[in-house]
C-alpha cells in the first residue's frame, strides 16, 4: 500500500477529531431514553461511509434500531469483503467512577498509551475500531488502491443482543453476499504483540426472580418467621458453584469441548504475566475453576457469573424490611458444542428445582449466542496474519478469547461466510467499564494494517 503512512500522518488530526465527534453521541441501545441519539448516530455513520467513498449508503430500518449499509463495488469478478461493526454502546454506569464524562471525549496519556488515548464510552467497543475500517477504506479509495469490493454493515443493537439482525440477514442475503466478513470488535494480546482471535465463547443470559411474601414486611415482626427472598436467592446463587468453582448445573458440561494437551501447550506460549495481571486489576489472587490456568479459564472454559443482584431497600440510611422479591441477572459463557438454548433450559430446570418451599422462582431468558472457532489455515486468516506481519514486523498469534460476538456464528449460518477477527484494542481499555478508552497509536495502527488485509486477501484468493 503506497504512501499509507504519509496519508495517515497528513490526516492524523482529522481522523482523531472525526472519531471524537462520533463518540460524543450517547448511542445507548439498552435505554429507550436515548432512542433519538442512537438514530442520530446511525445518520452520522452513513455520512461517514459516503465521505469515505462508498457509492451506495443506506439506513436500513429494522424492527429495532437501523442497520447502516454501504458499498463500493469496483468489479463484480473480484472478491468482496463485508465489514461488520456496531455504533451502539453500553450504558456508562456507574457514573461516579468515571474520571471524565463518558460522552465528552478527552485525550490523556497513560503508561500503556504514552501517545495518548481517547477516553469515552464506545472508544474501543466499538466506535473506534469500527471507524478504523471507514478510514482504511477512505485511504484505499482516495489513493485508487482498493483491490477488491467492500461492503459495510454497521448495526445499532449489538450491545442488546442484535435482536433484529437475523431477520435483516435473511431479508438481505443477496445484498450482503461476500467472500469474507471482517470484524474489529476484539483485541490484541499486547500493544507490541499482534494476535488474531480464532475462538469466541457463546452466551446464555437470564434474569431470575425469587418471590416471597405478598408485600415488603417489617423485619422485626416477621424476621426469622418467613422466607426472605434475598437470603434465599443468595444461597441459590452460591450453590451454582462447588468448592472447585465447577458449575453444578446437571448436564452443563456434557457437550463441552475438551481442548487437547497439545493445543493447551501452544496456548501457554502466549505472553502472560500473572503478577502484572493481578496488579492491573488491583487484586492479590486470581480465582476460577480448579485445574486450569487463568488464560484457559477466560478462553476455553465455560463460566457462570452474576452480573447484577438487587432487592429490598437500597437507598440512603436504614429501612428494616424483608423484601417481597429479589432479582439477579446471570450470564453463562459457553464453549464450542454448547448450545445456548439448551444451556438456558438446563439452568431454568435446575434453578427452579433448588428453590426451597415458601418462595416461587421465575427465570426469564434474555439473549444468547453460539460459540465460534475459525480455521488458521483459511485464506482469510493467512491474509490477516500477513497484514499484521507487514505493519508490526511480527508474526500474529492465534488466540481464543473469552468474549462473545453471537452474530459471528449467525453470519456463517445465514450468509455462509467465514469471519476474520482483527482487533486492535487491549484488555486494559476498560470496555463496558468506567473510563473506557482506546489508544491513538492503536487506532492509527489499525487504519494502517487493515488495507493490507484487502491486498493480501485479494492476492491469495486468485
Amino acid at each position: 500500500m503506497k504512501n499509507i503512512k504519509n496519508y495517515i500522518a497528513d490526516h492524523n488530526d482529522r481522523f482523531i477529531n472525526e472519531l471524537i465527534e462520533l463518540l460524543k453521541k450517547p448511542s445507548i441501545s439498552a435505554d429507550s431514553a436515548y432512542k433519538e441519539d442512537v438514530t442520530e448516530t446511525a445518520k452520522l455513520v452513513k455520512k461517514s461511509l459516503k465521505k469515505a467513498g462508498c457509492d451506495v449508503t443506506e439506513i436500513c430500518e429494522t424492527k429495532g434500531y437501523p442497520v447502516v449499509y454501504g458499498e463500493k463495488i469496483i468489479d463484480p469478478n473480484l472478491p468482496t469483503v463485508l465489514v461488520y461493526g456496531h455504533y451502539d454502546v453500553q450504558p456508562p454506569d456507574p457514573m461516579d467512577l468515571w474520571d471524565s464524562p463518558p460522552f465528552e471525549p478527552v485525550i490523556k496519556k497513560t503508561k500503556i498509551h504514552p501517545e495518548g488515548a481517547i477516553f469515552a464510552r464506545g472508544a474501543c467497543d466499538d466506535k473506534g475500531q469500527m471507524y478504523m475500517h471507514v478510514k482504511a477504506v477512505e485511504f484505499m479509495v482516495k489513493t485508487n488502491q482498493l483491490p477488491c469490493n467492500v461492503k459495510f454493515m454497521i448495526e445499532g443493537e449489538e450491545e442488546v443482543g442484535s435482536d433484529s439482525l437475523e431477520d435483516f440477514l435473511k431479508e438481505n442475503h443477496k445484498k450482503l453476499a461476500n467472500d469474507i466478513i471482517l470484524i474489529s470488535d476484539t483485541g490484541m494480546m499486547a500493544k507490541d504483540v499482534p494476535s488474531i482471535t480464532t475462538g469466541l465463547r457463546g452466551l446464555s443470559y437470564v434474569e431470575v426472580e425469587v418471590i416471597g411474601p405478598n408485600r415488603d414486611l417489617h423485619s422485626g415482626i416477621y424476621g426469622g418467621a418467613v422466607p426472605n427472598p434475598i437470603n434465599v436467592l443468595s444461597k441459590m446463587i452460591a450453590s451454582l458453584h462447588d468448592e472447585n468453582n465447577h458449575i453444578t448445573i446437571p448436564g452443563f458440561y456434557d457437550k463441552v469441548e475438551e481442548v487437547s494437551d497439545a493445543e493447551r501447550a501452544e496456548m501457554a506460549k502466549a505472553p502472560f504475566d500473572i503478577e502484572e495481571y493481578k496488579a492491573h486489576l488491583d487484586i492479590d489472587a486470581v480465582y476460577g475453576e480448579k485445574g486450569y490456568t487463568t488464560p484457559e479459564r477466560y478462553s476455553i472454559r465455560p463460566t457462570l457469573d452474576v452480573n447484577g443482584i438487587w432487592g429490598g431497600y437500597t437507598g440512603e440510611g436504614a429501612k428494616t424490611v424483608i423484601a417481597s422479591k429479589a432479582y439477579a441477572k446471570i450470564s453463562m459463557r459457553l464453549v464450542p458444542h454448547q448450545d445456548p438454548d439448551e444451556i438456558t433450559e438446563l439452568f431454568k430446570k435446575h434453578f427452579e428445582s433448588i428453590a426451597p418451599k415458601g418462595v416461587r422462582v421465575k427465570v426469564a431468558p434474555h439473549h444468547g449466542g453460539l460459540p465460534y472457532v475459525t480455521n488458521i489455515d483459511s485464506t482469510g486468516y493467512r491474509a490477516a496474519a500477513k497484514a499484521y506481519e507487514t505493519t508490526f514486523g511480527k508474526t500474529a498469534i492465534p488466540e481464543r478469547t473469552g468474549g462473545s460476538i453471537p452474530i459471528v456464528a449467525l453470519f456463517e449460518q445465514v450468509l455462509g461466510s467465514k469471519t476474520i477477527l482483527m482487533g486492535f484494542g487491549l484488555d486494559s481499555d476498560a470496555i463496558h467499564s468506567p473510563n473506557e478508552h482506546f489508544g491513538i497509536w492503536n487506532y492509527l495502527k489499525g487504519i494502517e494494517t487493515i488495507p493490507y488485509f484487502y491486498k493480501y486477501f485479494t492476492e491469495l484468493s486468485k
